[in-house]
């Protein structure tokens, strides 16, 4: 047997699982960005796929496989693999659903306070010896405590409902919007309001996204939503850069419509030097907080991940159903 894997070598190495299709399974390794040519060339009679949540996946490369049964996200992302042309030759497309719901939940909450209590600029101006003046500044301007928020989670899967269990210590209200309202024991169980999405960009201090990437949720954050929010509120975004619109964010910062964000992920990926939302003016350069994409990427999820999708591999090579599949088999 053979796997295609995608991604980085190092990586997939450092987690490798103590289990026995780790030890009888042939493995090749592209990285993420190799030519579809490039992969036929590596592994064409591959019989399973582990691949990068980031990297692509062509149904060209698919429809020449012929001994493919498997294609097993690294991750929770899958928006990058041809999900149709994988079903129509009946090879199954998973996912690592959960996985990384602690990890990225704990990034959240991280840029909300980051946010809120200015943490670069207060960094760096203590950094430059300016202690005092940046402490007179911040008690003039006002510092607002999470606890005193209206917290806006837009999806309430594995990674929301995560979240929202991290922020009730902070005493904060929380509402969360889906397509279709969950059950009442679902919202006591994660302390949630239902509120519908144009009221929630109204009345929100913070709204945290955590909705999948798909046609209908690409540039959902666009500038009709950014124009509802409050001009001191942020947007948080854990889930994929494709959800924000990044002109519409840009004009939004520089127009005092919203005061700042917090960034995990930003469109296209890999961020480069020219994009847009990394050259704000000067006077509104901090209004956004960075952090490189690493929200799900802990130590202890990377040995959990690994260890689910190795076995979930296996059950599909054995002919078995495997979890979490996303492509409707």
């Amino acid at each position: 047997m053979k796997i295609l894997i995608i991604g980085n070598e190092d990586r997939y190495k450092k987690y490798m699982p103590d289990l026995n299709i780790v030890k009888e399974i042939t493995m090749v390794f592209c990285p993420c960005g190799a030519s579809d040519k490039e992969l036929l060339e590596a592994a064409s009679d591959a019989d399973a796929i582990a691949i990068d949540p980031i990297a692509n996946l062509s149904g060209n490369v698919i429809r020449q496989m012929s001994n493919l049964k498997i294609i097993q996200s690294e991750g929770v992302g899958f928006n990058g693999i041809d999900c149709w042309a994988a079903k129509e030759r009946g090879i199954y497309v998973c996912n690592c659903k959960g996985a990384n719901a602690g990890a990225v939940a704990e990034q959240t909450v991280l840029l909300m306070l980051a946010l809120l209590r200015n943490i670069i600029v207060g960094d760096r101006t203590e950094r430059e010896g300016k202690q005092i003046y940046m402490k007179e500044k911040m008690m003039v301007e006002g510092i607002t405590e999470l606890g005193d928020c209206k917290i806006g989670l837009i999806g309430l899967g594995d990674i929301a409902k995560a979240t929202a269990k991290r922020l009730k210590p902070f005493e904060c209200e929380i509402y969360y919007y889906t397509k279709t309202r969950k059950p009442v024991d679902v919202e006591k169980e994660y302390h949630v309001s239902y509120m519908d999405l144009g009221e929630m960009a109204h009345i929100c201090d913070i709204i945290s996204i955590h909705c999948p990437v798909s046609t209908e949720t690409t540039g959902m954050i666009n500038s009709e939503f950014l124009s509802k929010m409050k001009s001191t509120a942020y947007i948080v975004n854990t889930a994929r850069g494709e959800i924000i619109d990044n002109e519409s964010l840009y004009q939004a910062i520089v127009s005092g419509q919203i005061k700042g964000a917090g960034l995990d992920t930003v469109s296209p990926e890999p961020t480069t030097r020219d994009n847009i939302l990394l050259n704000l003016p000067e006077e509104y350069a901090d209004r956004i907080i960075f952090s490189p994409h690493i929200g799900g990427i802990t130590t202890s999820y990377f040995y959990q991940a690994h260890r689910r999708n190795w076995i979930n591999i296996d059950a599909a090579l054995k002919g078995q159903h495997p979890k979490h599949i996303v492509n409707g088999l």
